[in-house]
């Protein structure tokens, strides 16, 4: 175990941002947290799954809801609602411990993300629990199915949700993960589409199988190489792309882009004009929360469950959704899907399929 310092969270964060191809939340989020708990003089300690005892009780703290903001008007509907006296992700870890009747080990982060692995990360130093080095994702995604908590059928019950009114919910009984999002999906939807979950309460041997594990190791690397980089001047694109084993597939600026919040979902439209070497040609990108499919000239070109992500040539930053803008300097980057999600079922939960395409998976990857 090491205990994780400041700048080695710094790195962190930022690797998540880039890893969570424009969801996962914002970064500032992410360190609002990460610097609360430090001026509480908490610590950050970083466990590998083979340094936890079997019997060791971990769970999965979380935020779910879009990454917009509300339409107009909708938080007309909860100024009459008090303001919960704890973060709603504190609350439901309390209730969850309470519930479970015994004291957590420590924590997994549901995904990688600026704010929802630091929300994980938050949660173990403020209970002095440890952050276990992995998760089920390997990115980030929209989601509770999309991890393998789902694909091995760990299941996510029982659930405990709190949202900013105070108000806390369990829920019991919960067939499998794809009822989970309907139920935490509808929850959050009536809580200003944002609500804290806690859910997969399981002993370390029950986890230690399903666990995409060394992602937070992966972060930190890739978190790195883009600080490195970025003091040096040089070019973040390429170095990211080669420090994740993937491939820079477009330059340009950004033409046209849109967005909305639907159903619990931030969904929107990217269009990027080629300059340089890409000059003449065009690249178009479709998100539900994440950048899901990329479309070179018209054709398909990336898709799930590879990491789509978009990189500001201006200031180096990756850039989280729906941050963006018409005449952005941008490079997209792809980096390999995580193995496990590239098996049949893999594909089926997390491939084009679930979006509602004809079309297979395919990388851009060559």
């Amino acid at each position: 175990m090491r205990v994780l310092k400041r700048p080695d969270l710094e790195d962190i964060l930022y690797g998540c941002a880039i890893l969570g191809t424009g969801g996962g939340g914002e970064l500032d989020e992410g360190f609002e947290l990460i610097d609360e708990a430090l001026a509480q003089g908490k610590e950050f300690v970083l466990a590998d799954p083979s340094e936890i005892p079997d019997e060791a009780m971990i769970c999965t703290p979380y935020m779910l809801g879009a990454i917009s903001e509300l339409p107009a008007g909708e938080e007309d509907k909860y100024a009459r609602l008090p303001t919960g006296e704890v973060r709603p992700i504190l609350a439901a870890y309390q209730r969850m411990e309470a519930y479970k009747g015994t004291k957590f080990s420590g924590t997994v982060a549901c995904e990688l993300g600026g704010s929802n692995t630091a929300m994980a990360f938050y949660v173990a130093a403020m209970t002095g629990g440890y952050i276990v080095d992995g998760d089920p994702a390997g990115r980030a995604v929209p989601e509770i199915t999309h991890s393998t908590y789902y694909l091995n059928d760990l299941p996510a019950a029982p659930i405990v949700t709190a949202n900013a009114f105070g108000e806390c919910m369990v829920i019991e009984n919960v067939i499998d993960d794809l009822r989970a999002e309907e139920i935490v999906r509808a929850l959050s939807m009536a809580s200003g589409n944002d609500i804290a979950a806690v859910d997969h309460a399981l002993c370390m041997q029950e986890l230690r199988g399903a666990l995409i594990g060394g992602t937070i190791t992966k972060a930190l690397e890739l978190g790195r190489t883009w600080r490195v980089t970025k003091a040096d001047g040089g070019d973040i694109a390429a170095n990211i792309a080669a420090q994740g084993s993937g491939e820079v597939v477009f330059r340009g600026a950004i033409s046209t882009c849109d967005w909305k919040t639907a159903e619990g979902f931030t969904l929107g439209n990217i269009s990027i004009s080629g300059e340089g070497d890409y000059a003449g040609s065009d690249y178009a990108i479709w998100l539900k929360n994440e950048n899901m499919i990329g479309w070179r000239n018209g054709e398909v070109h990336a898709t799930i469950p590879d990491l789509i992500c978009l990189l500001d040539m201006e200031t180096g930053e990756p850039v989280t959704n729906p941050n963006y803008r018409v005449g952005q300097q941008v490079a997209v980057v792809v980096l390999p899907a995580p193995n496990a999600f590239l098996s049949e079922k893999g594909l089926e939960i997390f491939g084009p399929k679930y979006l509602g395409y004809s079309f297979e998976y395919r990388s851009a990857l060559v």
